[in-house]
């Protein structure tokens, strides 16, 4: 059976699926550590109720923060921002 054709089609898209699964945590686990570093150079320690909304950000919204952060001056920014 671990030689039919099938059975190895089914193997290799599972191992691709994972592969994938892999590259994009690995992408916003990147994305999620420069956003977090650039937002505390801009606006100091972030409290972890903020900390925690930004770590459930996906990908395009962490892409969207780091562009908006560039306009932030307080956290109050970064909350309101959140918020929408």
């Amino acid at each position: 059976m671990e030689e039919s054709v099938t059975y190895q089609d089914i193997i290799q898209k599972g191992v691709q699926k994972g592969l994938q699964q892999g590259l994009d945590r690995g992408k916003q686990e990147g994305a999620l550590l420069v956003v977090m570093r650039l937002l505390t150079l801009r606006l100091g320690l972030l409290d972890p109720v903020l900390q925690q909304r930004i770590e459930g950000l996906s990908i395009t919204r962490l892409e969207e923060l780091s562009e908006a952060l560039l306009d932030f001056e307080t956290v109050t920014d970064l909350a309101v921002w959140l918020d929408h």
